[in-house]
């Protein structure tokens, strides 16, 4: 699946995509997930007819703590 990095702003304060991502040079993301088929979910939806959905988990960010500086 492909979507435009500015989607990523929607994210949730303090998580992050939970899959791997690649940069497609084109101001874009690939990324895979579970695909969507259950047609509850999928009448919610505003689709257009070539269009699908997955599923990507969704993480809370932690943190560990600054590096310290070299010496």
């Amino acid at each position: 699946m492909e979507i435009p990095h500015l989607l990523l702003g929607f994210c949730e304060p303090d998580t992050y995509i939970g899959t791997a991502m690649a940069d497609t040079g084109r101001g874009t993301f690939t990324l895979s997930g579970r695909p969507i088929s259950e047609a509850d979910t999928l009448r919610q939806l505003n689709l257009a007819s070539d269009e699908t959905v997955v599923e990507v988990p969704k993480r809370e960010r932690t943190f560990y703590g600054a590096a310290s500086a070299a010496r």
